[in-house]
Parts: structure tokens; sequence; C-alpha cells
């Protein structure tokens, strides 16, 4: 809901408060140090939310790259799963799984993000990686297997534009 009250509904829709972010935009390539250290780029990091607020860092549940969560959007994730039933074995399973790996991060005085060695291992990190915007995260990739998933012909991306977007309102 906006500050009027009313439903949004388009998709993508910029809003401008404190409670909800501008979408994150851009592809951004960078080197990564054998500690894990990488310098975000100033572009990217101007469009991230109150970087003293700190990011969450985990693995994707679908692609093989990590996942990069603002403290705002990841705590917005955290409400809605807290309020799934802990005893259902299903949803014990997903919350295990989905909280793999998961650390707090923070980007230091001098830009620089650190990814774990077992967050690198687990997205096959090397030395040169892919900072991509993902609405209101930001997928963070091994190059080679950025531009191998890019690449990929498992499906037609029309199709897959039209079975997603197909149902969408764009009125307002």
């Amino acid at each position: 809901m906006g500050k009027s009250g009313k439903k949004i509904t388009t998709f993508a829709k910029v809003i401008f408060n404190k409670h909800q972010l501008t979408p994150i935009i851009g592809t951004y390539e960078c080197k990564i140090d054998a500690k894990g250290r990488v310098l975000v780029p100033a572009s990217l990091k101007k469009q991230l939310p109150a970087i003293s607020d700190g990011f969450v860092l985990k693995r994707s549940v679908f692609e093989p790259c990590l996942e990069l969560w603002p403290m705002t959007e990841w705590n917005k994730m955290m409400a809605k799963i807290n309020k799934l039933n802990p005893f259902d074995k299903k949803v014990d399973a997903f919350i295990r799984r989905f909280m793999a790996g998961v650390k707090t991060v923070d980007i230091d005085d001098a830009g620089r993000l650190l990814i774990s060695k077992d967050l690198m291992g687990f997205a096959q990190m090397t030395k040169e990686i892919v900072f991509s915007s993902k609405v209101n995260i930001v997928e963070v990739w091994d190059k080679a297997r950025y531009e191998a998933t890019l690449e990929s012909d498992d499906f037609d991306f029309g199709e897959l534009a039209q079975e997603v977007m197909s149902n969408i309102s764009f009125d307002e």
C-alpha cells in the first residue's frame, strides 16, 4: 500500500518513501581477491539503501549465485517467513535450506564487501564476478556462470515474458 492507501498494482512502480525501496538497476563486473574482498562499484553503491543498516548475503534458492539483500528487504522477508507454521515438516525443511549460509555483511569505509569462503564456494566464484540487479536485491555471480546462464537455450525468454507479465495491469 502506498502512503495514500491506494493499492499499488503497476509492476516496478517506483515509490519514494522510507518504507519502500527504489528498484536497483544495472549489471556490474568486478574483481574479487582470494580473501573474498570486492570493491562495490560507486554507481551501484549509490543505489543501495542505508549502507549503515547493513546487508544479508545468502545462497540463491534457484541459481548457483548469491543474493545481497538490503536489511530493510531482508526484514520484510523474515516477517513473512515468521508467519509460517514451524511445526509443519515442509516449512521446517524450507527454512533450514533458505537460511543455509546466511551472513550479515557490511560495505566498509573503503567501499569493499567481504564474501565468506563458504559462500564463494557455493557460487564457484573465481577472480571475476558480476553484481546483477534483481529489482530490490542484487545477485552476485561468478562472471562465467552468469554469462552461461544468460546464453542458455533451456527456455524461450519471449514465451517466459509473456507467461509472467501477461496478467499484470499497466493502467496505473
